[in-house]
């Protein structure tokens, strides 16, 4: 019921008041939400190939109410459980068993739902480690060199997957090489160096390649070193052999090591420095004689240029190269679980960080939201007029070539009559005679109701005075004594009822506490006091004046200070940017009002074309206290156009933003980003493909942007050098009919704008196209196994020039017309597939031949089979049953075959339970009846199918049994106990018909119980 109160009010000149009781109904407050969020998520596994338990677990939880289920994705392809025999479920979690490198390594993705929606899981990656043995165990050739000349023993470590450290014997075992400032061990090609040799040194150096994933280890065949007889070699400069590359992309917080290493004699000593100038950090290491140069920790301040310095008495030489700043996204800002009203408006918003910057995508349920009511924009959502089809598990998507990140949230639309239990209105409201009177009418309501207020009886117009607001919201001006009344406000069927009363006001604001004379010596601090009576529903204000002028505690904050009564500051004013190079940007503006507490501290704000709305940047100094007035804007990107605008804050938190400064383009520079995912392969005879990472234009740096490629056939020395100037190109194709099939190529990308020739990127192998298999399948087999379905086996092909990545097989129908051809494509080293959905009864023609990138070879000679006769489309007629205790006995009527259609050769009985999710064993049987043994506490849905030669007929209409311990049948105590047992029931079609039937004894008429006692009597 409603519930309402009513009080009278007289006007006096003073104050009003009116009083309501409160109501109870929920409201969008009391929402529970109940769908899936994650408690753990999928990580990223790398196994030993050899894992000695063969087993995988990629966990996955998650909680909401019902309890959620899962379901699994490979590489974007649902797995399919119930056919999959290596893989289950564990509550959530994905356990894969006898492991497959082939058929396992992707990447893995979980899916919880209930029936409030379903929510993505992060993408994890299942990998395998492996070492493989060195090709040759056979000596290798000596290496001859010169007392004091430098050299380098090669490792070539074998192929691997994981993480490999190298180590190198002396002579034998476990005579390790020491490294020092003349000899190093690179971790990254595994090759030893020596920088000058001395007569020691001879002996035989065996490398040891341990992967630190599998434990493994693996050792290659003996290296010989040998003095030469031809005399000592002099002192020359160092020829830097180990140096990083030109550009090194490192991901924040990773460990950057850098390595350089140097012959010559003397043997040279390594430096390093940045070419900036900026000292290195304490957390960074020099180890192995300076030869490798450690940084924890990587942040966006270690990106720079680096260079290695090798120096000795003879010269000096160095290398210089380029570290730069990757991260993931991480989120800034992320939407939470939100409950509207039908009709009213979302809006949501989520903000990642990232280098670079993270693009943006919203899921609904799992898909993809699909644009039209709902309107997309970077990491914003928005939909008008919500609808109850709107409600649903949404997530918002950041990704960058270096990762992924999901942020989900639950939205549930409302639809609800209105209520005044949350938003009742206030106990007592007081007014001065005059002034104006504001009566808030806000019930919870899905969509928000109509209001209507009453005066009394009479239900309010707007008048000049009276204002009826479109939120319900009702304002009376220039109060009078005629205004005292009960006043009704009601929404829908709900009532509340507000009524300005009559009170007699206690005392007028008063100063009980004023400032008096005071003498006091110069420079001495002083409190002037000011307190005041007043009632506490007031709201007050307080202003001092100084010989009748109005102090501004803002302008004369070092001389005056009010105590009470903060707010953040004001907004800045007058930002400008004084000076700006490629990466820097001096800044000045002018500072806001205070508000009664001195500002403490600025942060810079900066914007972008290529940014979604305003992003803190760095300064220096790091932190902008707030006595200054100017900083300078660090790590700025070259040729791009800025805003600025600054946000002051003091102890009760930040102020509003100051406007934007006008807009200025930092000056170019060369391109200091490298193209990254450098690769390529594939293309057809006697090219070499060759793809990248296009540099995004807010990395461009410059006018006249393009890209370098540069390649050269594995072993080579020279580079071929080819310029694209096209900025949205990222392919590059090579053609020369000297190109080896399947060759490798180092290969690498740079790029340049007007200003000069940028890093190039870190050397990759690509391989030339190759050519197709040059050899058909043999011995092609194929069998029909049913009307759909024909298995095809063959022979694997010998080892042949070309490689083999796998077999396809095509099939037709007629042999006289090819367009209706099909075909099967199954990677790797099988030999035999199953092709499903033919047509029954029809000759097909099959070929098989091998595929690699270059397309398939040539075709097996074709053979033809015919698939069997379809199963007869009827379904076992007259099903009766009889069951005695716990057995079932069923019988039915044979299923003949047409001419058309494949014998019977038997039949499949399909019991199951009900609600549950296991079935039991079928039962194959070639005759036309069969004994079942039932659990007497379970219910049972029965269906039996023809079997042929073309595979299983048509099922019988489904049989379901109750539970037999719900069976209650009285029987006198004369009654024979195995006659008592006894119940026999038929199908419902008739006395010998066939279909659906539910037999529960719980509904067995009088009369069925009463014939049956007869029969058993």
């Amino acid at each position: 019921p409603n519930k309402v109160s009513k009080v009278k009010m007289t006007i006096f000149p003073g104050l009003y008041y009116y009083r309501l009781s409160p109501l109870s109904l929920a409201c969008t407050e009391d929402v529970i939400f109940q769908g899936p969020r994650w408690r753990t998520e999928p990580s990223d596994l790398i196994l030993p190939i050899s894992s000695p338990d063969q087993q995988a677990t990629i966990t996955c939880e998650a909680e909401g109410s019902p309890p959620p289920q899962y379901r699994w994705s490979l590489n974007g392809t649902l797995i399919d459980l119930g056919n999959d025999y290596r893989r289950h479920m564990s509550g959530g979690s994905l356990i894969i068993s006898n492991l497959d490198k082939d058929q396992d390594t992707g990447v893995y993705q979980c899916t919880a739902f209930n029936t409030w929606g379903s929510i993505l899981s992060r993408r994890a990656s299942l990998q395998f480690a492996y070492l493989d043995n060195f090709k040759t165990q056979t000596v290798r050739s000596a290496v001859n060199v010169r007392e004091g000349q430098g050299v380098v023993l090669l490792c070539g470590p074998p192929a691997h997957s994981g993480e490999l450290a190298f180590a190198w014997i002396f002579n034998e075992y476990p005579y390790f090489v020491q490294q020092d400032s003349r000899r190093f061990i690179s971790q990254e090609t595994g090759s030893l160096y020596i920088a000058k040799v001395e007569p020691s040194d001879v002996g035989n150096y065996t490398c040891v390649v341990n992967n630190t994933v599998t434990r493994e280890k693996v050792l290659s065949s003996p290296t010989p070193l040998v003095l030469r007889s031809d005399g000592v070699m002099g002192e020359y400069e160092p020829k830097i052999e180990v140096h990083f590359p030109d550009s090194v992309p490192a991901a924040k917080e990773s460990v950057v090591k850098l390595e350089c290493f140097a012959l010559g004699n003397p043997v040279p000593e390594i430096s390093w420095r940045r070419t900036s100038g900026v000292p290195f950090p304490s957390k960074v290491k020099m180890k192995n004689a300076n030869a490798v140069l450690e940084i924890p920790n990587f942040q966006q301040e270690d990106a720079g240029a680096y260079e290695c310095m090798a120096e000795n008495r003879r010269g000096k030489n160095a290398v210089r190269g380029r570290i730069s700043f990757h991260a993931k996204p991480h989120w800034l800002q992320t939407m939470t679980d939100t409950a509207l009203s039908i009709e009213e408006n979302l809006f949501w918003e989520c903000k990642a960080n990232g280098k670079p910057k993270p693009s943006y995508s919203w899921l609904k349920n799992g898909e993809p939201v699909a644009e039209g009511r709902v309107q997309i924009e970077n990491g914003a959502l928005s939909i008008a007029a919500l609808n109850l089809s709107d409600s649903g598990m949404y997530q918002c998507v950041a990704e960058n070539k270096h990762g992924i990140i999901y942020s989900s949230a639950q939205l549930m639309v409302l639809a609800s009559p209105p209520s005044f239990s949350k938003s009742p209105l206030r106990a007592l409201v007081k007014a001065r005679s005059g002034s104006e009177v504001t009566l808030e009418c806000k019930p919870q309501a899905s969509p928000p109701a109509i209001s209507l207020w009453k005066k009394g009886n009479e239900i309010l117009q707007r008048t000049e005075r009276i204002t009826l607001l479109p939120n319900g919201t009702l304002k009376i001006a220039n109060v009078t004594r005629r205004d005292a009344a009960s006043y009704t406000c009601s929404r829908g069927r709900n009532i509340n009822m507000c009524t300005l009363s009559s009170v007699v006001w206690p005392e007028p604001t008063r100063i009980t506490m004023r400032p008096t004379n005071m003498e006091i010596i110069v420079g001495e601090s002083i409190v002037l006091p000011c307190q005041i009576a007043c009632d506490p529903a007031l709201d007050v204000s307080f202003s001092w004046a100084f010989n009748g002028q109005l102090i501004d505690f803002q302008r004369d904050s070092d001389h005056f200070e009010r105590v009470g009564g903060v707010s953040p500051p004001g907004p800045p004013d007058k930002v400008s940017v004084e000076e700006i190079t490629d990466s820097t940007a001096q800044l000045s503006w002018t500072p806001g009002r205070d508000n009664g507490s001195p500002i403490t501290g600025y942060i810079i704000q900066a914007r972008t074309p290529f940014t979604v709305g305003w992003q803190a940047v760095d300064t220096v100094p790091e932190v902008v206290n707030g006595n200054m007035l100017t900083a300078t804007v660090v790590g700025l990107n070259a040729w791009v156009e800025y805003e600025f605008r600054v946000v002051a804050r003091n102890i009760v938190g930040l102020g509003e933003p100051s406007p934007a400064s006008a807009k200025t383009r930092t000056e170019d520079a060369i391109p200091d980003t490298a193209p990254t995912d450098v690769g390529g392969g594939g293309g057809t005879k006697s090219e070499l493909v060759i793809t990248w990472e296009p540099v995004p234009e807010e990395l461009q740096n410059g006018e006249g942007f393009g890209y370098i490629i540069a390649f050269r056939p594995v072993g080579t020395v020279t580079w071929t050098r080819a310029v694209i100037s096209n900025i949205g190109v990222a392919r590059y194709v090579f053609r020369n009919d000297t190109i080896p099939p399947f060759s490798p190529f180092d290969v690498k990308v740079g790029a340049y704008n007007n200003r000069g020739e940028g890093p190039f990127s870190s050397i990759a192998t690509v391989y030339s196209a190759e050519e197709v298999p040059s050899v058909a399948p043999k011995r092609v087999r194929a069998r029909s196994v049913s009307a759909a379905q024909i298995e095809v086996i063959w022979e694997a092909l010998p080892a042949i020039p070309e490689r083999v990545l796998g077999y396809e097989v095509v099939y037709w129908e007629d042999d006289t017309k090819p367009d209706t051809v099909g075909k099967v494509r199954i990677s790797g080293n099988y030999t035999l597939v199953n092709i499903t959905g033919l047509k029954a009864n029809t000759v097909y023609y099959l070929s098989v031949a091998a595929f690699n990138t270059a397309g398939p070879g040539p075709q097996s000679a074709p053979i033809n089979t015919t698939t069997k006769k379809p199963p007869p489309d009827r379904a076992p007629l007259n099903i009766q049953w009889t069951m005695i205790g716990s057995t079932l006995t069923l019988h039915w009527d044979p299923v003949v075959a047409m001419e058309t259609e494949s014998k019977v050769t038997g039949y499949l009985v399909g019991p199951s339970l009900l609600h549950r999710y296991n079935d039991i064993n079928s039962i194959l049987t070639n005759k036309t009846t069969v004994a079942l043994s039932l659990s007497a506490n379970d219910n049972y849905l029965i269906q039996i199918k023809a079997m042929s030669e073309g595979g299983e007929g048509v099922g019988s209409e489904p049989i379901h049994i109750h539970k037999l311990s719900e069976f209650t049948v009285l029987f006198p105590s004369s009654y024979h106990s195995s006659r008592a047992a006894l119940l026999v029931l038929v199908a419902g079609m008739g006395a010998r018909g066939s279909g659906a039937s539910c037999l529960s004894p719980l509904y067995l008429s009088a009369a069925l119980i009463s014939a049956l006692l007869c029969s058993i009597w």
